[in-house]
């Protein structure tokens, strides 16, 4: 029987699909390939046929250790070309695993080239395959290897070449254009939010911050020497003067990954060893989360949909910048648009499209700012208004004013906590009386990773490892929970964020605190009796429901200094 009928056969596919792949499949493609190009088998489904007729073992790649000595022995050319990876030897045997074991060629060179006396394969998805290579041998590693292969083609300049033409022509050479696209594309497959090139004396590094924190990705050695290219072509797709190398500059671009829309933003700098760039990920057909999604929970979800359901005033999401603000502010519009309010917001950039709302993007260039987008918004007959972020005294003014005039309005600032918000804005030079009649709350958050759902396991602290505030919350023998570490997770051990969170509602003795000036801490202090739950308390309740450990909420937030005890 064929691959496929056994696959019709099993009920892993119907009639109708294997004639389809047969209709469509190109010349010298398997049709089981095709099948997986189409989307009706997984690679593990006829993998699994293969080790049967075979008697090939599967292998899991991940909880296997790689002979690294062996993998100097075998050409990087070869391991890429023929999409395989050597794991270990005995008894002059070598174990590769692939994807295709119909590839004899491909054994006898890799038997030639270390002088086994036999290979021996195991199968393995190509995925895993892959994720090895780049592990091993780096991200573009054919690529550089292409490069360096063709150095008669592509010339490296120097970082202080002035000839403009030399550095198009390179930045335009098809090896570099992959090169770029394969930083962007693995940077999009770990779900990074930025990704960072940083030039050191002999070396680049290649950094994607994933889930709130930064990994640096393998690459190359020899990378280096292709660094004027890579910011050259990143230049290029910018809109950016790749001349220019004296100025800090910024721009963007968009690509289509993996049938999504994808805007990066681009930041340049420039180091004593050449051009620093950070590319941000803004994903703007990305799933839109509602507000429990995001981490709010108990009494903070009920005070959020209390604040978002009111007719007027100004609801404030406070954080440092990648803290979730601007996301929080979506899943709130989200949840309150319907076809009889009109939603209107200005943002810098636009970072997701939402359907039902009328969304404007910041130009200063032209003047368009947050200040003359919010006047020009009040003319539209609004219902609520997002302003991205309070910047500046003009923008806060505009926004209050917008607030008592019967308008919701949703904003941002950057503050540490709930309470400086308040005095932030008095600092900008408001008036206290329109900072207590118009801020109905302000929601402060930070991001804590979440733990990998794939290898989250119970576990039983050390007395002394815990913090005595968490300590003091457990119930005896009480467990927790954290990542063991997985394929899925990258071996961290979290997979994901959430965010925690501490709300401040404005009451009237709150708003009295507000007119006399009184300091953030005592108005901290009394919002503490009117009920407030930190974000550190708040981090401590995700940590006992197993969201998250408490390892997480440590590295986000600071101590309650007033819970100390004086001796």
């Amino acid at each position: 029987m064929t691959i496929g009928q056994i696959l019709l056969q099993r009920g892993k596919i119907t009639e109708s699909q294997l004639e389809q792949a047969k209709s469509v499949r190109r010349p010298s493609e398997r049709i089981e390939r095709c099948l997986v190009r189409l989307g009706f088998i997984s690679e593990r489904d006829f993998l699994e046929i293969y080790g049967e007729q075979m008697a090939i073992p599967i292998v899991d790649l991940s909880s296997l250790e790689i002979d690294k000595d062996l993998l100097k022995k075998v050409p990087s050319r070869a391991v890429h070309r023929y999409r395989l990876i050597p794991i270990d030897q005995h008894n002059g045997t070598i174990r590769v695993a692939t994807s295709n074991p119909f590839d004899l060629y491909a054994f006898d060179e890799i038997r030639m080239v270390t002088g086994a006396a036999k290979v021996e394969p195991v199968l393995a998805t190509e995925e895993e395959i892959s994720r090895v290579i780049k592990e091993y041998y780096g991200v573009g590693g054919q690529t550089v290897e292409d490069m360096i292969a063709e150095k008669g083609i592509i010339e490296v300049i120097s970082e202080f070449d002035p000839d403009n033409a030399d550095l198009i022509e390179q930045a335009q050479e098809a090896t570099v254009v992959k090169l770029v696209n394969e930083i962007l594309l693995e940077a999009i497959r770990e779900r990074a939010s930025d990704i960072h090139v940083e030039p050191y004396e002999g070396d680049l590094k290649i950094r994607y911050r994933i889930d709130g924190v930064l990994h640096t990705t393998n690459v190359p050695p020899e990378i280096r020497r292709f660094h004027a290219a890579i910011v050259s072509r990143i230049k290029i797709l910018s809109s950016l003067n790749i001349a220019e190398k004296r100025l800090p500059q910024d721009g963007g671009f968009k690509i289509k990954a993996q049938n999504r829309d994808i805007d990066l933003r681009v930041s340049i700098i420039p180091t004593a060893f050449g051009g620093a760039v950070v590319m941000r990920i803004l994903d703007k057909q990305s799933a839109l989360m509602s507000l429990d999604q995001l981490g709010l929970i108990d009494e903070a979800l009920a005070g959020v949909e209390h604040l978002i359901s009111q007719p007027f005033g100004i609801i404030l999401v406070t954080g440092p910048t990648g803290s979730g603000k601007t996301t929080t502010l979506y899943a709130a519009l989200n949840s309150i648009k319907n076809d009889e309010i009109k939603i209107l917001t200005v943002e810098d950039p636009i970072e997701y499209y939402i359907d039902g709302i009328q969304q404007v993007a910041v130009k200063s260039a032209i003047g368009l700012t947050f200040a003359s987008g919010l006047r020009s918004f009040l003319r539209h007959d609004p219902d609520v208004i997002l302003v991205g972020e309070i910047r500046d005294l003009e923008t806060a003014e505009v926004a209050i004013n917008a607030s008592l005039t019967g308008h919701l309005v949703f904003s941002t600032l950057h503050t540490n906590d709930a309470v400086t918000a308040t005095t932030r804005l008095l600092d900008m030079g408001v008036e206290p009386f329109l900072v207590s009649s118009s801020i109905s709350g302000v929601l402060a958050q930070r991001l804590v990773r979440r733990i990998c759902p794939h290898c989250k396991t119970e576990y039983d602290p050390e007395a002394g490892e815990i913090p005595s505030e968490l300590a003091k919350l457990l119930k005896p023998k009480q467990k927790l929970f954290r990542g063991k570490g997985c394929a899925d997770c990258r071996h961290t051990g979290y997979r994901g964020r959430l965010g925690i969170f501490e709300l401040l509602t404005i009451d009237d003795k709150l708003r009295e605190m507000i007119v006399h000036r009184q300091s953030a801490g005592d108005i901290q202090v009394e919002a503490r009796k009117m009920g407030m739950k930190l974000m550190r308390d708040d981090g401590w309740s995700k940590v006992i429901k197993g969201y998250t450990t408490f390892q997480e909420v440590l590295r986000v937030t600071k101590i309650d200094v007033s819970s100390i005890p004086v001796s």
